[in-house]
């Protein structure tokens, strides 16, 4: 028997402060086997072992492992003494609007203080600090229930994917029958708002950092802006905009150079994007319009702190949402065209959609408020609708989970499905698409807690991204037996 040449047991961390780097990396050498655990600090990770003819040569393939990670920055440490940092709720003494009642057409109770909201054609997403996150038709109706393990901090949209951003620093994806999770973030990163755009992801958080994160869960860049408390991160194909206690400022979305800063009537506590302009809530009662360019392009005033903004895609129209509970609605030009009292907390968040203005608030509720000419001049005399109280329907929610419903070749047959393989790549599981017509070197963006090495899928369909480069899964995802 050889001598020793390594430790049998090597644990190595990753942890970076202002970027998304927070990791593990433990090689264990037993015999000829050597076992490789890795993966988030504080959780199990994934394992897999390989066996080699020798001892000799299972320390040799050790010994280069464990080179390859300290080159990348990885150092020895003792497991268990970084902790996960708790996540900062956003806590509003939501105060009674002396304002006239809005014409609210329906509100649902999600039984928890919600943050995430999103509204397309389909359907409304609310997400609360319970976990808890429904989808709802137009007209109110509750269509699904989903149960994530820690609070929803927003729901973004990138195309065909929704996710769910939550305190316990993973991102999922709400695109199929049962969430998975997309990206993990790091548990000392204090996470404050998120936004993807083409399978990137935007991190914003309590230090005024921004951090980007690709679609292979991967660290691009990070930077700390000039402010703190990042409660705004917009992104799109050209730029990422982070708006903090001092400002809105403008980073390259791929290098990561800035290219503006412009200050805002007060600390940014919301933020919204519409075609060439962003929106900045303050809390000195404003919505600021920026141009992507930089410019300060008007102010919106509003009565008390601004919680919540957004706009219409024409830009004609622009909302807020303040700390007394009421929303307001003002022409391009800056005049304020209407307040009204919400009735059922502050607005957390909002988005407007077909006339209509949809705000997530303080004592759960997601209210559909009728923002049409005819409506809101009726509710300044008085007059609303009687709204209805939607009730949640007593349904278990869909919670994320690692087992798939497995398939055999013969069950997929005659049904349209692309199947992608799992493959080890150094150490990370990547995975690539396996059926003929697309190209094997590039990777496919896919649910990291349902990776397994050697293992196959069928999905639903496969999508190119925008930019190009990689592939991205929609729909359901079956295991190939």
């Amino acid at each position: 028997m050889s001598n020793h040449t390594i430790d049998p047991r090597t644990y190595l961390e990753l942890s970076q402060e202002g970027c998304g780097a927070h990791k593990f990396y433990e090689v264990v050498v037993e015999g000829t086997e050597v076992a490789i655990r890795y993966g988030r600090i504080g959780e199990t990770g994934q394992s897999r072992t390989a066996s080699y003819a020798t001892r000799a040569k299972a320390e040799a393939a050790a010994s280069k492992k464990i080179a390859e990670k300290l080159r990348k920055g990885y150092a020895p440490a003792v497991r268990g003494v970084r902790k996960r940092r708790p996540a900062t709720r956003r806590q509003i003494v939501s105060r009674r609007s002396t304002a006239r009642r809005a014409p609210v057409l329906w509100r649902f109770r999600s039984g928890s203080p919600a943050l995430g909201i999103f509204v397309d054609d389909e359907r409304c997403w609310v997400g609360n600090q319970a976990g808890d996150v429904y989808t709802l038709a137009h007209d109110g109706s509750v269509t699904a229930r989903y149960g994530l393990p820690d609070g929803v901090k927003c729901i973004v949209s990138d195309d065909f994917w929704i996710y769910a951003g939550c305190d316990d620093g993973k991102v999922y994806d709400l695109g199929a029958k049962i969430p998975h999770v997309a990206y993990e973030i790091a548990e000392d990163v204090d996470i404050f708002w998120l936004d993807i755009h083409d399978g990137v992801l935007g991190v914003s958080d309590a230090d005024g950092r921004i951090t980007m994160i690709d679609h292979e869960d991967d660290f691009q860049w990070a930077r700390s802006g000039s402010g703190r408390s990042g409660w705004m991160v917009r992104c799109d194909e050209d730029g990422v905009y982070h708006g903090h206690s001092r400002g809105v400022a403008m980073y390259d979305s791929r290098t990561g150079d800035e290219r503006w800063t412009t200050p805002t009537s007060g600390s940014v506590l919301f933020g919204w994007q519409e075609g060439d302009e962003v929106f900045a809530g303050t809390r000195a009662g404003t919505v600021d319009r920026i141009g992507k360019d930089g410019a300060l392009r008007s102010v919106y005033r509003c009565d008390a702190s601004v919680f919540s903004c957004a706009a219409s895609p024409d830009g004609r129209y622009v909302f807020a949402g303040d700390s007394h509970s009421s929303v307001y609605c003002f022409a391009r030009d800056g005049r304020r065209l209407w307040k009204l009292a919400t009735g059922c907390g502050a607005a957390y968040s909002m988005q407007f959609h077909g006339d209509r203005l949809y705000v997530v608030t303080t004592d759960g509720s997601l209210a559909c408020i009728d923002a049409s000419e005819s409506a809101v001049t009726a509710a300044e005399q008085g007059s609303v609708p009687d709204a209805v109280d939607v009730k949640a329907p007593a349904w278990d929610a869909v919670t994320p989970s690692a087992e798939l419903e497995t398939v055999t070749a013969a069950d997929i047959a005659d049904v349209d499905g692309v199947v992608v393989e799992c493959v080890d790549d150094d150490g990370r599981l990547r995975v690539r698409v396996a059926s003929p017509g697309f190209d094997p070197t590039w990777r496919v963006q896919f649910p990291k807690d349902i990776r397994h090495p050697g293992a196959r899928y069928v999905v639903a369909d496969i999508a190119e991204s925008s930019r190009g480069g990689f592939y991205r899964v929609r729909g359901d995802i079956r295991r190939l037996a």
